[in-house]
């Protein structure tokens, strides 16, 4: 019998057998959250296949449609219509494996739940975009070590500051790294001011472009020079009609608040000749219009994935504005670096650009790679950029 009965002071109780207990225990939840307070998910959110390819997972059960979304991983699709379809399983966890194996670096990447970008929740490392935030993941491999935190090697530290912006009116942000030594030390250190593009942030260079991490690694292989590196917000206030790269806003910023406030505050050795600027993309832009024009403030520059030559007044209105100030540049600076990749959407822009240089007499470095306006390429390019400065 399933269960039996038994008097107690005139009461008659149904007591449940062990067989019925156990009949009437409800089911396992058919579902990928974890269940409980405190439970984790069963569930790896990103796995490096032995083949290079990667498998991506979500746990997402009332979605109706999941995708995987990157700008870096090459072989996900890019605009409204892209990504990699995901499947859901029985349990509501969406997966995908990439077709082809990824190369070892640092991706960022996200999810798009029923058309909403989602950061995945399984991550453990984000970064910031100029509004909105991605997950990013390390793929492993012996081609990725240059740019990977490693124990054996003296390790400097990132701070975060901020600043009031007189030129802007504004409340400003900058990541500031400062190289092994320096916070037991009292030696004053040359500087690089290094901007990132349009879209991303003052922690860009750090958590997608382990720039803390490279100089780390040159610094103690003794190929590069202990710096610190000031790593500004690009983006200033939008204001009606002004141009994203062209106009002064960034620049003003740059020399009336910023580098005053880093070397009242930092240890650095504050003239020219202990100074660079280097930045990409829309950051390369900004170093064009106020480093490469600016002998009196930065001897070493560094452009990557950008040149002028867009517009078809860009070179003219460029040079027509600062012909005295290239004229000083080509006299005074010590290193101008330039790189593109091939593939790159602004490598049309290299040969206006360079002939502008050649005719004012700026000798350059020119690094031309494969690749795009990726990434990859940029921490390959201030890899090959930080040696440079200051040797002498």
């Amino acid at each position: 019998m399933g269960c039996r009965l038994i008097a107690l002071l005139g009461t008659t109780l149904l007591v449940a057998s062990p067989a019925s207990a156990q009949q009437a225990a409800p089911a396992a939840p058919e579902t990928c959250l974890p269940q409980g307070a405190f439970a984790l998910p069963d569930y790896v959110s990103v796995e490096q296949l032995g083949d290079g390819r990667v498998t991506f997972r979500l746990c997402a059960p009332a979605a109706q449609v999941v995708k995987l979304i990157s700008n870096d991983i090459a072989q996900i699709p890019l605009g409204p219509n892209g990504g990699l379809p995901m499947e859901r399983d029985s349990k509501g966890l969406w997966h995908v494996t990439t077709p082809e194996p990824i190369p070892a670096d640092n991706y960022r990447y996200n999810f798009q739940v029923d058309g909403a970008k989602v950061p995945d929740p399984m991550a453990v490392t984000f970064s910031r975009e100029r509004a909105g935030i991605n997950s990013t993941v390390d793929l492993l491999g012996s081609e990725g070590d240059f740019q990977r935190w490693h124990a054996g090697v003296p390790h400097g530290t990132v701070t975060q500051i901020t600043y009031w912006s007189e030129a802007l009116g504004t409340m400003r942000e900058a990541n500031v790294y400062t190289p092994p030594g320096y916070m037991t030390g009292s030696e004053a250190y040359p500087v690089l001011y290094l901007v990132h593009g349009a879209g991303d942030s003052s922690d860009s260079w750090t958590q997608v472009g382990h720039a803390q991490n490279i100089l780390d690694n040159l610094i103690a292989a003794g190929e590069a020079q202990p710096m610190i590196v000031v790593m500004p917000f690009g983006h200033t206030p939008d204001r009606p009609t002004t141009n994203l790269l062209a106009n002064t806003d960034f620049g003003d910023d740059l020399h009336d608040a910023l580098i005053p406030r880093i070397d009242a505050t930092f240890r650095t050795v504050a003239d020219a000749d202990h100074r660079a600027m280097a930045g990409l993309s829309m950051g390369g832009s900004h170093t064009i219009r106020f480093g490469l024009t600016r002998p009196d403030r930065f001897s070493h520059i560094g452009i990557f994935s950008m040149g002028l030559g867009m517009g078809a007044n860009d070179v003219a209105d460029y040079t027509a504005a600062n012909a005295a100030k290239l004229r000083r540049s080509a006299a005074e600076l010590d290193l101008v670096y330039y790189a593109m990749g091939t593939d790159d959407f602004l490598y049309g822009t290299v040969a206006p650009t360079r002939a502008m240089l050649d005719e004012y007499g700026v000798e350059h470095v020119y690094n031309e790679t494969d690749g795009g306006h990726t990434w990859i390429n940029w921490r390959r390019y201030l890899a090959d950029f930080l040696p440079r400065l200051f040797a002498d």
